[in-house]
């Protein structure tokens, strides 16, 4: 205390900053957006601070000149992390009518050796291990300054299901997606229902954050990318008539 130390008060909480020799240091205290006063004896200092702090607000103090209270103004950057966050796990799925066959869009989904070359921010697949109705592979994801290194679980049930388990993974507690294919439109022997689903969560809460911004892009950008594929394999799809058409999305 005396020289080394300042106090103040928020919202009824006494709080307590360690100045050091060169700044008045750094009170971290998550995301306000009011002002926090404190009042201090001492002359005020010429130096200005800006500090980054570790939920990733930036605190910024203006000196006052002649007067014996400075004033901190905590701003919120880009998200509000101190507010409380329901839930950390993003969920997505949605059901449709595509003109590819069962088994066309089941041989593109269960080819993962080849999603690094096709599905967005994959940057390696690499199967490790492989036999009837299962497989796992060595996958790294991301895009900067995010990257993923973890080992997918697969499995499969030609041509129906494909669903894949992320384990051994840094960043996220849980990490799943869920092909399944079913027939489409009587008639049309070269249509399916696609049914796909992806639930994830991320162990910090500023990726879980980060995720509520661009979770919808990420997966609207994934599924367009495997019909590309398909596309690519098997050519146009087949046209389906307007009153046989089907797109439901679900996200939490």
């Amino acid at each position: 205390k005396g020289e080394n130390w300042v106090t103040g008060d928020v919202n009824g909480r006494q709080i307590m900053a360690r100045r050091s020799s060169r700044y008045l240091g750094t009170i971290v205290l998550g995301c306000l957006d009011e002002p926090f006063v404190y009042s201090r004896s001492q002359k005020h200092t010429r130096y200005g601070i800006r500090h980054l702090s570790s939920c990733g607000v930036l605190i910024s103090r203006t000196a006052c000149p002649k007067a014996s209270t400075a004033v901190f103004h905590f701003r919120r950057l880009f998200f509000n992390i101190a507010a409380p966050l329901i839930n950390k796990r993003k969920e997505y799925s949605e059901r449709r009518i595509i003109g590819y066959s069962m088994q066309e869009m089941y041989n593109v989904v269960a080819g993962i050796e080849d999603y690094k070359h096709f599905v967005p921010w994959c940057k390696k697949s690499d199967i490790i291990v492989q036999r009837a109705g299962y497989c796992k592979a060595n996958v790294i994801v991301g895009f900067p300054p995010i990257e993923e290194r973890y080992t997918s679980v697969v499995t499969l049930v030609r041509p129906h299901l494909v669903k894949a388990s992320g384990t051994d993974g840094k960043l996220f507690n849980h990490l799943e997606t869920d092909w399944r294919f079913s027939p489409g439109i009587p008639g049309y022997p070269r249509t399916c229902t696609l049914d796909f689903s992806v639930s994830f969560e991320f162990r910090s809460l500023l990726h879980s954050q980060l995720a509520t911004v661009f979770f919808d892009e990420v997966v609207k950008q994934m599924v367009a990318a495997f019909e590309r594929r398909a596309s690519k394999l098997y050519g146009p799809e087949t046209s389906i008539p307007r009153e046989f058409m089907l797109h439901e999305v679900h996200h939490t």
